[in-house]
């Protein structure tokens, strides 16, 4: 079994500094961030990726939200979120309102796994409303770097709730053999349906899809690519949902053989395959995946931790676990054998886990 003295430090939140704040359409803004430089390194990110900001309330002191990066990796100095005001969104609402140039909010590095695999393949990207955000950044960085294809299906009410409009027309004039951009506004065609939106993603049902926007959106695009006969492992999608703990807060140190007896004589074997690597380790039946992995000093993606965010899922390849909270994990991807690290605990003697 691996062992290791010491467990991995939780992600450390850094103060930026707003750059700028730009008014993208009537109910959205983007945010420009200046991090540290000490603290540069912990912030490379890839496309597709999220931070976590901490928010002023006055009834909790504060509250986390994740918000994906519109940035672009590769092609853009300072890091980039959107924010659209969301009914009854307090952070989305408090954002908008209240941020301006100069300001300092916490963050906490990138995380999120709404990443494609490569640059060079072709991408079918479906979006709606602020759902452009990681979409931006995927598609920026493919043109900027690699040689993949994307078509992107965008929905919005009009035409003035287009977010990126100008730049998403640029990008399709410097580019025009390697992206076609799809409008789909709903002040003209009404709400899409799969049938209709199964037409337009035929000619380009081979490729990966990426999804980002509302619940009811991201499940018609499931069902139109269902119908398409797409299977489920190439079509992703990035969900978010409110954080109720507080992922800024100082980590209570994580339970060890030592501090907790039955550590060691209550585990199941856990081999987890995480970027690239194979770790055979000691899985007490009192801890969840990531509090076991993180006790063993390996590396594991996780923001949140309480199952809102989606960063930690991964595969049960082999074995049983169980979780008091499904999170945002849907019945599609409970069946696909999708589980939450932060959730996960051991059911059976052994488990074998992909991330």
């Amino acid at each position: 079994m691996t062992t290791v003295a010491a467990g991995v430090a939780p992600p450390r939140p850094a103060s930026a500094r707003v750059a700028r704040v730009i008014d993208e359409t009537r109910d959205a803004k983007s945010i420009v961030f200046e991090v540290p430089s000490h603290r540069a390194h912990d912030f490379i990110y890839r496309p597709g990726q999220f931070l976590t900001l901490r928010i002023p309330s006055d009834t909790t002191g504060s509250v986390a939200r994740c918000y994906s990066l519109a940035s672009c990796p590769v092609s853009d100095d300072e890091l980039m979120v959107t924010v659209k005001r969301t009914e009854d969104g307090y952070g989305s609402n408090w954002l908008c309102d209240n941020v301006s140039e100069g300001d300092i909010v916490d963050l906490l590095p990138p995380s999120g796994v709404f990443t494609p695999a490569s640059v060079h393949e072709d991408l079918l990207l479906w979006g709606a409303g602020g759902g452009i955000t990681p979409l931006f950044s995927i598609l920026k960085s493919t043109l900027a770097t690699g040689s993949g294809h994307v078509t992107l299906i965008y929905a919005n009410r009009d035409a003035d709730s287009i977010i990126f409009d100008g730049r998403l027309r640029d990008l399709a004039a410097r580019h025009p053999n390697r992206l076609v951009v799809i409008h789909w506004l709903e002040s003209v065609r009404g709400q899409p349906t799969a049938d209709e939106l199964a037409r337009l993603a035929e000619p380009f049902a081979d490729r990966h899809s990426f999804m980002c926007g509302p619940a009811g959106f991201m499940a018609t695009v499931r069902d139109a690519m269902a119908g398409l006969g797409v299977p489920r492992s190439r079509v992703h999608a990035e969900v978010f949902a409110s954080l109720r703990g507080d992922p800024f807060a100082e980590s209570a140190s994580e339970p060890t053989a030592e501090s907790d007896p039955l550590a060691a004589t209550d585990a199941a074997t856990a081999q987890v395959v995480s970027d690239g690597n194979t770790h055979t380790i000691d899985w007490p039946r009192s801890q969840n995946l990531v509090e076991a992995m993180l006790a063993h000093g390996i590396d594991v993606p996780y923001s949140c931790r309480e199952g809102q965010c989606g960063t930690c899922a991964c595969v049960v390849v082999d074995g049983d676990v169980t979780m008091t909270d499904t999170g945002v994990l849907d019945e599609d991807d409970l069946e696909a054998g999708y589980v939450l690290a932060c959730q996960a605990r051991p059911h059976s003697d052994f488990a074998r886990i992909r991330f």
